[in-house]
């Protein structure tokens, strides 16, 4: 093992670096001595190491509460290690062994004095349902019946005793089947056996988080069989410690949750970047020619249509496709359009750099051309040098490690937590031909001589709306991962939102926008509340499809008129800096606010509004809905 690669000496390297303060290099180091050697020791290493970083690091802070009928102390820090690799601070609240129903159904209980932004609620199957678990076999098919049914009637009350009490995402451990049904192969024949009784809690379970916002279900059941039931077990461990998991499982358990939390935090990939030769095809394509190269439905081509499936599956979650590879651009263009066995095809790539240039480099044209963040990237080559030099070179990019074996290729995606997502929009599903229709705007916009010129061709249409039920996913969703236009980057959960929604002091407008080349969504949030004579902007958002258009102008003038009208004199807002949001630094001063407090975290600012002349564009169209309502 060269000196780079062992651990002793890079946890030497990490030492020096903090006390040299070279805090981000320190960082950099740690996650990769996380990512080559993932395990209990290391976990402890980073934990303490991240006690003396946290403070100089650019983390997203999140709180978790973990409540739970098994022992999983010895998980927390592979935990905290994973979170802190996904750029997240992650501090934990464990609940007592088995007081989980306690704990939600007080309102002073220490889950809510945690004031959690999540809550797992991990329970076996034997401690929430021990009579089917256990003694099944002693049970009527009426009796058997009726146990499932208190169950999920249980879970029912717990989850509405907890949305009572907090507005935190609350995410159900699914029920596990069981490994030895008490009726052998007779209970695959039924659904009233042990398993298909399980099925359908887990189906209730489902209905149930459809019903509530802010609740999810962890399929428990389904990450048992991925691995195996029978490897995932530990008997001897769950009679002395009464942990179920054995040793070798308790990271995949750490990283299940953390597919949950890296979504709640926004720390999620828009754009999945892909080399071509030897990852999206076998072979070189410049020496192998198209005959040449593997992609197909036989192996080994299918391990390359594994892996074009998997990203075909995250464009249609609305995660962008890209290409950056060195190779001519010709042959590429050639295999992408022609070749037999290719799933994707060029019109699938929101963006492509095929040359000889630096990937460094094309990976961040790739994202100013998309107008994301750097951080937004997700990278997948099979060259080991090239993933270590854009690492090297741009940290906040989620490179994904892989094998040489590409029938691990479509793994690897699949089980990138920073794909996930916990709600799916319309603009998602449709993301890939917006910004095809961004292009045809850019080009659009050469042709003309001023920016008022092109605005009045564009024909822009905007709805702005409170927030509904049948907005209130997108709007959440918009401020937990809306970075670059984004004034204060609070980050709010559907529950959240849904509570402001019920106040009348609160004041929460979505706005849609369109224009002749197509429909942008929902890409703009803002959030005010009221306070005597002064409305404060709380959150004030816009996707980067539409920055400097002038719609961000339109919502402000909206907002300050109906603040107005509501009586207030003054409409004020925070910009609170962070590494991404600068193209919001100015906002506020470029309509007419001035500045005010100021403090370590940002500055204040105000406007008159009896003086004021923010006025929406008379370019935009602006079409006002007055009222909505939310359950």
């Amino acid at each position: 093992m060269s000196a780079d690669h062992n651990p002793a000496n890079r946890r030497a390297e990490i030492d020096q670096h903090i006390a040299d303060g070279n805090f981000d290099r320190a960082a950099s180091a740690l996650r990769e001595l996380w990512r080559r050697e993932a395990s209990s020791a290391t976990a402890s290493f980073v934990s303490s190491r991240l006690d003396q970083l946290r403070e100089k690091l650019p983390l997203s802070k999140f709180k978790l509460a973990i409540l739970r009928s098994f022992t999983v102390e010895p998980i927390l820090p592979l935990l905290r290690a994973e979170a802190f690799a996904c750029g997240i601070d992650l501090a934990i609240h464990l609940g007592d062994f088995n007081t989980y129903v306690q704990e939600i159904v007080d309102a002073d209980s220490s889950l809510y004095r945690f004031a959690p932004n999540a809550v797992a609620l991990a329970v076996r199957s034997e401690d929430v349902a021990p009579d089917l678990a256990r003694g099944f076999s002693d049970m009527t098919p009426e009796s058997a019946q009726q146990a499932a049914e208190r169950v999920v009637h249980n879970y029912e009350q717990w989850v509405n005793s907890f949305r009572a009490h907090s507005q935190a995402a609350l995410i159900l451990h699914s029920l596990e089947r069981p490994m030895h049904p008490s009726f052998g192969v007779l209970d695959s024949q039924s659904e009233t056996g042990q398993s298909g009784l399980t099925r359908q809690i887990n189906r209730e379970l489902r209905r149930i988080a459809s019903e509530v916002r802010g609740v999810y279900v962890l399929d428990y059941d389904a990450l048992v069989a991925r691995y195996g039931s029978a490897h995932w077990h530990d008997e001897r461990k769950w009679l002395m410690a009464r942990l179920p998991i054995a040793a070798d499982h308790l990271l995949h358990m750490a990283r299940e949750w953390m597919r949950f939390i890296v979504p709640l935090t926004g720390r999620t990939a828009k754009c999945l970047v892909v080399d071509l030769d030897n990852t999206l095809w076998g072979g070189i394509i410049g020496e192998d020619g198209m005959a040449g190269i593997k992609v197909g439905a036989e192996y080994p081509g299918a391990a390359f249509q594994a892996l074009q499936r998997a990203m075909l599956d995250l464009a249609r979650r609305g995660i962008l496709l890209g290409i950056c590879s060195k190779n001519n651009l010709d042959d590429a263009m050639e295999a992408l359009e022609t070749h037999p066995g290719m799933l994707v095809r060029a019109k699938d790539f929101a963006a492509m750099r095929i040359n000889w240039s630096d990937k460094s480099q094309n990976l961040r044209e790739i994202a100013q051309e998309l107008n994301i963040g750097i951080d937004a990237l997700a990278f997948l080559d099979d060259n080991p040098f090239e993933r270590e030099q854009v690492r090297a070179a741009l940290p906040e990019i989620t490179v994904i490690e892989i094998s040489a074996n590409p029938l691990e290729y479509a793994t690897a995606v699949r089980d990138c937590a920073a794909f996930e997502r916990l709600a799916l929009s319309a603009e998602d599903q449709q993301r890939t031909a917006m910004y095809a229709e961004q292009r045809q705007r850019a080009t659009a916009e050469q042709k003309f001589q001023s920016k008022e010129d092109f605005f009045r061709y564009l024909e822009q249409e905007a709805d702005l709306d409170p927030v509904s039920d049948l907005t209130l996913a997108r709007v959440a969703q918009l401020t937990q991962k809306t970075n670059q236009f984004n004034v204060t980057t609070r980050r709010y959960s559907e529950a959240q939102i849904a509570e402001m929604a019920k106040r009348a002091d609160w004041h929460i407008f979505s706005i849609k926008v369109r224009d002749r080349f197509g429909d942008h969504g929902l890409v703009g949030v803002a959030i005010t509340h009221d306070n005597g004579q002064q409305c404060e902007v709380d959150t004030f958002l816009l996707s980067c499809r539409v920055i400097g258009r002038t719609v961000e102008t339109a919502l402000l003038a909206h907002i300050a008129k109906s603040a107005a009208e509501r009586g207030c004199q003054r409409l004020i807002g925070w910009f609170l800096p962070t590494k991404k949001n600068a193209p919001a630094r100015d906002f506020y001063r470029e309509h007419g606010f001035a500045p005010g407090e100021t403090n370590d975290s940002g500055t204040l600012w105000v406007l008159d509004l009896k003086s004021s002349k923010l006025a929406s564009p008379e370019w935009i169209k602006l079409n006002v809905t007055e009222t909505a309502t939310t359950r």
